[in-house]
């Protein structure tokens, strides 16, 4: 009897063990499993047909990267603008606070 009860002790650490690797790796704190996906306001610059946009961008983290889900646009440049500097700063930041005030919103 002794001699089968140091193998099955051994074999019911080893289970113990290895469970507790699998929960360490595949569990979350749910803080962190609800940060990953919830969505942010972000700002953004297109530039399409010799224009520059700068958008404000409602984005989730999904499966399989981040998801675009409400897009807002702030300005539209043209490329070949004399103030095109000019223009591009005073527009990021009417999107900065555009974002600041949809984050203030949606919380």
């Amino acid at each position: 009897m002794r001699l089968l009860a140091l193998p099955m002790t051994l074999i019911v650490i080893a289970l113990l063990v290895y469970l507790l690797v699998v929960l360490a790796r595949s569990g979350k704190p749910a803080s962190r499993r609800g940060a990953a996906g919830a969505p942010r306001w972000e700002t953004d610059t297109v530039m399409e047909n010799g224009w520059t946009l700068i958008v404000v961008r409602k984005v989730a983290l999904g499966p399989a990267g981040p998801v675009e889900l409400a897009r807002q646009t702030v300005r539209t440049i043209k490329d070949d603008d004399p103030n095109w500097d000019e223009l591009y700063r005073e527009a990021m930041v009417e999107a900065r606070n555009r974002v600041s005030t949809l984050e203030i919103e949606s919380g």
